[in-house]
């Protein structure tokens, strides 16, 4: 991609996502996440009302009249985005590809970071940790961030998510909030998933099409995993094959629904059809 088409789709996706996290996630961001604990602020004189575990022996002691500790939430935080680079991202039917989808997810989260001076970092994934850049602050960071998301070419095309959480608990050595966005087009990663969230507090946003779910009545097809690179056929006149199809995914997403809230994870899916403002809105403010 030439540089200055690259700027130009920087700056698009900027401007679209930081008025989003400027005018709609702000405070529901600020709201759902909390900082790692209290930090002592200040003391003040005791009012009626205030917890008696709160008073200051010391200062008390020292002006003959009570005084109470005042503590504020710490908020500073670390933010991790572990991002699916693997090649089913290359697939959308609707407004978008996958990945193009995940870009904008990704810099509406990382605004929303530095807006509340939080520090953020990626992991881009496939079967192999791809790429790691560590969390920092700053705009010129997050805009380093969307430009490899837009530009990132993977070594690998497929997916294993629960070395990407692996990755995560060994590099990220402070509790971090963990955004995991992916389609979950694997298996065997809920150990993973349930140890990660252990140290961290893990957030899974499921991506998906629409034809993922869905087949249209359009004869014979033949589809590529891009995965794999395994070629099928597909009847799609055929109404069992469609059913089948169907029952299929909505099995699939029954069964990560159930992984994620065995594991502790909040969780959200967001269409390529549609707008993930809601999804997100949503999540935050179930949290």
């Amino acid at each position: 991609m030439e540089t200055a088409e690259l700027l130009k789709k920087v700056r698009k996706i900027e401007i679209k996502t930081r008025g989003l996290s400027n005018q709609i996630f702000s405070g529901e961001y600020h709201s759902a996440f909390k900082g790692r604990g209290m930090t002592f602020s200040e003391v003040r004189e005791y009012q009626a009302g205030d917890d008696i575990r709160s008073i200051d022996w010391n200062v008390t002691a020292r002006f003959n009249t009570p005084f109470v500790k005042v503590f504020e939430e710490e908020r500073e935080m670390t933010v991790m985005l572990l991002v699916d680079v693997s090649s089913s991202g290359e697939f959308g039917t609707q407004k978008q590809l996958k990945q193009e989808l995940i870009t904008e997810l990704c810099a509406v989260l990382a605004f929303s970071s530095i807006q509340n001076n939080d520090k953020i970092g990626i992991i881009f994934f496939t079967d192999k940790i791809e790429k790691f850049i560590p969390p920092k602050k700053g705009k010129s960071h997050v805009l380093r961030i969307i430009r490899d998301l837009i530009e990132f070419k993977p070594e690998h095309k497929k997916t294993n998510i629960e070395l990407a959480l692996k990755y995560l608990t060994g590099v990220i050595k402070k509790r971090s909030i963990a955004f995991v966005i992916s389609d979950f087009m694997d298996d065997n990663f809920s150990d993973a998933l349930k140890i990660a969230n252990k140290k961290h507090d893990l957030v899974a946003l499921r991506i998906f099409d629409k034809r993922e779910t869905e087949l249209p009545n359009v004869g014979l097809v033949k589809f590529l995993d891009a995965e794999t690179g395994a070629i099928k056929w597909v009847d799609t006149s055929d109404r069992k094959v469609r059913v089948h199809f169907n029952a299929s995914a909505l099995k699939r997403e029954a069964f990560l629904k159930e992984t994620f809230s065995r594991c502790g994870v909040d969780s959200a899916n967001i269409n390529t059809a549609d707008s993930y403002v809601q999804p997100l809105t949503n999540l935050f403010k179930r949290r």
